[in-house]
């Protein structure tokens, strides 16, 4: 992977497309109790096939903080953004907002009203108000979250 640093310090991870991961794919991964049937795979999974549906137009972004984390996206979380993917109401968008990245949900009910509003999942942080006065561009929508469960331990 490549990577580059933005302005604001902000990690961009440039995706290589053609190196395929394909990995076995196992049924019942039960979070409650064991189920037979997952010593089987049943079919292979290419990662890039599943995840990135436009190589040329996406790339992966760290995230800094905990603004999102009812979304389930967490402080060093890496989510993929699609350039490609056309920002719907209620999306999880890649920002470019007064010269900062933002990752939030877009809100695009005040568009009339000539705002719109990008909102955080986390109660402590107010949305971020977006009218015509401010340096802002959607980067992307969020299609996935990738984590490295080996930092998130459980301590009894």
């Amino acid at each position: 992977m490549k990577k580059n640093k933005l302005i604001d310090g902000t990690e961009i991870i440039g995706l290589e497309a053609e190196k395929a991961v394909s990995l076995p794919l196992y049924e019942g991964g039960s979070a409650g109790f064991e189920s037979p049937a997952a010593d089987y795979a049943h079919e292979s999974l290419d990662m890039n096939e599943r995840f990135v549906h436009h190589p040329e137009a996406s790339y992966f972004l760290r995230i800094k903080g905990d603004s999102m984390i009812g979304a389930g996206i967490m402080d060093g979380d890496i989510c993929l953004v699609d350039r490609m993917e056309e920002p719907q109401d209620g999306a999880i968008v890649a920002a470019w907002h007064n010269g900062g990245q933002v990752v939030k949900y877009l809100d695009t009910s005040t568009r009339e009203q000539g705002f719109l509003r990008l909102v955080p999942a986390n109660p402590a942080y107010p949305p971020i108000i977006v009218d015509a006065n401010d340096q802002f561009i959607i980067q992307g929508v969020v299609t996935s979250v990738h984590r490295d469960t080996t930092k998130h331990r459980c301590t009894p």
